[in-house]
C-alpha cells in the first residue's frame, strides 16, 4: 500500500507536468501565428488605408474590380474617376482602390533611380587602369 501511494503521487505529478508543457508548447504556437500571420496582414491593411486616404486629383488608380481611372474629384468617403478619352465618370468608394498607379510608379523611378548611384560607382571602380610591371 505504501508502495501505491508513492507511485500514484508521481503520476499526479508527471501529469501536472505533462500540462504545463502542453500549455507552453499552446502559447508558443500562437505567437508564431501572430507574428507569421496576423501581424504582416494589419501591416498591409494600414498601409492600404494610408494610400487610400492620400489620393489627389490627378493620380491614376486601379480599382479592386480593375477599372482603370484618373482622379478627377476626392471627398471624403468617394472619389470620382475619369474611365476613358471620352471623359466618362464614374463615382466609386474609397475603400475599393486597389493601387495608386501613379505613386507606384514614382516609387520605382526613384528606387532606379537609387540603384543607378552606386552602378556608376562601381563602373568607375572598374574601369580605372591597373598598372602592370
Amino acid at each position: 500500500m505504501y508502495f501505491y501511494a508513492l507511485s500514484a503521487a508521481d503520476a499526479g505529478g508527471a501529469a501536472a507536468g505533462g500540462t504545463l508543457y502542453t500549455l507552453i508548447f499552446m502559447i508558443i504556437m500562437l505567437l508564431v501565428l501572430y507574428f507569421i500571420m496576423i501581424r504582416p496582414q494589419r501591416k498591409k491593411e494600414k498601409a492600404d488605408a494610408e494610400m487610400r486616404k492620400n489620393v489627389q486629383v490627378g493620380d491614376e488608380i486601379e480599382t479592386i474590380g480593375g477599372i482603370v481611372g484618373i482622379i478627377t474629384k476626392v471627398e471624403e468617403n468617394t472619389v470620382v474617376i475619369e474611365t476613358s478619352s471620352d471623359r466618362c465618370k464614374m463615382r466609386i468608394k474609397k475603400w475599393a482602390i486597389s493601387t495608386n498607379v501613379s505613386a507606384n510608379e514614382e516609387a520605382a523611378k526613384s528606387d532606379a533611380k537609387a540603384d543607378k548611384k552606386p552602378k556608376k560607382e562601381e563602373k568607375a571602380e572598374e574601369e580605372t587602369p591597373i598598372e602592370k610591371d
